[in-house]
């Protein structure tokens, strides 16, 4: 695999993280909100999976990154700085 297309594999995944990452905060923001049980126990849901999504997007994310490239590392570290993991 060459190096180009690593790298852009990398930066779908720290999209994806973001986006996901933007989705958990706007269900966190919702949690408890509503009257109805039914609501708040459906956003608990939805903000669980997105939660767990995260943490495979990392794994993933983990996985791909090259063990020798020391830059790669700090920048997946600012990645995730960025979208508060």
């Amino acid at each position: 695999m060459s190096e180009d297309y690593a790298h852009g594999q990398r930066d779908g995944v720290r999209l994806a993280l973001a986006v996901l990452a933007a989705e958990e905060a706007k269900w966190a923001a919702l949690l408890g909100e509503s009257r109805s049980w039914r609501t708040n126990a459906t956003r608990e849901i939805r903000h669980k999976t997105l939660q767990v999504a995260q943490k495979r997007v990392q794994t993933l994310l983990g996985r791909l990154m090259p063990s020798k490239c020391a830059s790669a590392d700090l920048e997946v570290i600012a990645a995730l700085e960025k979208a508060g993991l």
